[in-house]
């Protein structure tokens, strides 16, 4: 096996790195701080071509990869992990369902204006009463003529409130389980944004709750084959997965990059605390897991890209680096000691942005259940 990332993607990732430091970092904090959502940000990624990365040029896109997108997640979040999922949810979540089972016309009409960062893209699953489950959304759309009829809500939407395109999926039966999914323009009569909600982290990427009150849906909106929803939903995690899988390593290696360069300064004792066997075997050992979550993340990220199997890899990939960015991030905030529990130093926000890893996109605890059925076929 050949561990070499190719010319390409070094290009993506020095051009990300260079930007994530020059115009995100001098303000991650205070948006941080702020809660709040700066469009100029994703703006500047569009005319870099990062909201566009995996798709082809007629659809908008420069023709990479999923491993090229992985990267460009993962060295965002490095800085600024809301920045990070920003792009993760306008890719994964909102892009890859439009451009697997969009038709052409819908491809062109969505998909496009998204690749070129025109308009923000989101995806609307989770309910207050259909979490990990969800088969149990209540959302019903009723068909009306040429239309849908949309009625009920959705929670935890990432970008929501700044996104002009929804990919929303809804019960078309009220005494069955089967679902659709459905193209939502925030324009629509009858969709509104709701609650905003204040969270532990990625606070200035904005989650929400999206309302939907006899929202009429033209047909030619439906995503996919009706009746096939859950299908689309369940695939589009997967490759959602390797997005957060991506930004959870990121968040980890910031809070590395901090806790070695703060080593490096810190004396006690009479010499830098990196000297010190109790600190420098604490970094080895956060150094060596980041290292195994981004092979697997990239191995998952690969695997996409040659159109092959990567259920089972994305799954391993999630749950490995969520749970290595949570013991990453409260190690370096150990490492600073005191310091580290207070705003002066990024480690704090680092560690409140790492664990949504172990929650969204599926939860460690779904993560393992996906992983143990691979294992039982």
């Amino acid at each position: 096996m050949f561990f070499k990332l190719s010319e390409e993607h070094e290009m993506i990732r020095k051009m990300v790195r260079d930007f994530a430091k020059n115009e995100v970092a001098p303000t991650a904090a205070a948006r941080d701080e702020e809660e709040r959502f700066d469009r100029g940000i994703f703006t500047q990624m569009a005319d870099l071509g990062l909201t566009g990365i995996p798709w082809p040029e007629q659809y908008g896109g420069i023709g990479s990869d999923y491993l090229a997108y992985c990267i460009a997640v993962e060295e965002l979040s490095r800085i600024c992990a809301s920045t990070g999922v920003t792009l993760s949810a306008h890719t994964s979540l909102a892009g890859w369902p439009i451009y697997t089972f969009g038709t052409e016309e819908q491809k062109q009409k969505y998909l496009k204006p998204m690749a070129t960062g025109e308009k923000i893209g989101a995806y609307g699953l989770t309910e207050p009463s259909a979490g990990s489950d969800a088969g149990g959304m209540r959302t019903l759309a009723v068909k009306d003529g040429e239309d849908y009829i949309l009625n009920g809500s959705k929670i935890f939407i990432t970008n929501g409130g700044e996104a002009d395109i929804y990919v929303v999926f809804a019960r078309i039966d009220p005494n069955e389980k089967r679902t659709s999914a459905f193209i939502i323009e925030k324009d629509m009569p009858g969709f509104s944004v709701g609650k905003k909600e204040k969270k532990l982290g990625i606070r200035s990427s904005p989650t929400t709750e999206i309302i939907f009150e006899d929202c009429r849906v033209p047909k030619e909106n439906l995503l996919g084959n009706e009746g096939e929803g859950f299908k689309v939903a369940m695939m589009t995690l997967d490759g959602g997965r390797n997005g957060i899988a991506a930004q959870a390593v990121g968040i980890a290696q910031g809070a590395l990059d901090a806790a070695v360069a703060y080593a490096k300064e810190r004396q006690q004792f009479g010499k830098p605390i990196i000297s010190q066997q109790g600190i420098a075997f604490k970094l080895a050992d956060m150094a060596t897991s980041i290292e195994a979550a981004r092979l697997l993340t990239y191995q998952a990220a690969w695997l996409e890209s040659q159109g092959l199997p990567y259920g089972k890899e994305s799954a391993m990939s999630k749950l490995y680096a969520g749970d290595t960015a949570m013991k990453v991030t409260t190690e370096a905030v150990q490492v600073f000691g005191g310091y580290g529990y207070t705003k002066d130093y990024p480690v704090e926000r680092f560690m409140r942005d790492a664990k949504i890893t172990q929650i969204y996109e599926g939860t460690q605890e779904i993560q393992r259940l996906v992983i143990s059925r691979y294992l039982a076929k």
